[in-house]
């Protein structure tokens, strides 16, 4: 296993991957189909995360195949600068191996060049193995979001989670 930052040559593979992570879990926001992906427009979200100095993409790769990712993105506002949003997924198959923690770890690393003081995230608040994920890697419950989303035509509540430096 492989994890580092997007390049440019992987915008393809990302695209594919959003598309499966949509397909095979409920634990993501969108649905199948429902957000406009392309590579061309995912090649432009990485040379605006590398310009921004405060949004990143980490990919875990297998066999040259990417099966998970952690995107930050920063604030663009000088009051959030230092604030950047997470989000992972990983392929299920793929789930339990540690790919998660490699990409929490990949993105300390890199934050520490940054100017990120504080880490925020979402989670369904019945995903308990995110959730222990999340909270290994020092992230804390600070409140809890009420039929936040709808998951097959049901409300889910949400945790709003964070790491502050």
């Amino acid at each position: 296993m492989i994890i580092r930052e997007a390049s440019l040559e992987d915008a393809a593979q990302l695209v594919g991957l959003h598309e499966q992570l949509d397909r095979e879990t409920k634990f993501m926001l969108f649905e199948p189909g429902e957000r406009v992906l392309s590579e061309s427009r995912q090649r432009d979200t990485i040379i605006s995360f590398r310009e921004s100095g405060n949004s990143n993409i980490f990919i875990a790769e297998v066999d040259k195949h990417i099966v998970g990712h952690l995107t930050v993105v920063g604030g663009q506002a000088k009051r959030n600068r230092h604030r950047g949003h997470v989000v992972i997924g990983i392929l299920s198959e793929f789930t339990g191996q540690g790919i998660g923690q490699g990409l929490f770890q990949a993105m300390e690393s890199w934050r520490l060049t940054s100017a990120l003081t504080r880490l925020e995230l979402t989670v369904m608040t019945h995903n308990a193995n995110a959730i222990k994920l999340y909270q290994r890697m020092g992230f804390e419950i600070e409140g809890t979001k009420n039929k936040s989303i709808i998951v097959n035509g049901a409300y889910v509540d949400e945790y709003y989670m964070a790491k502050v430096y």
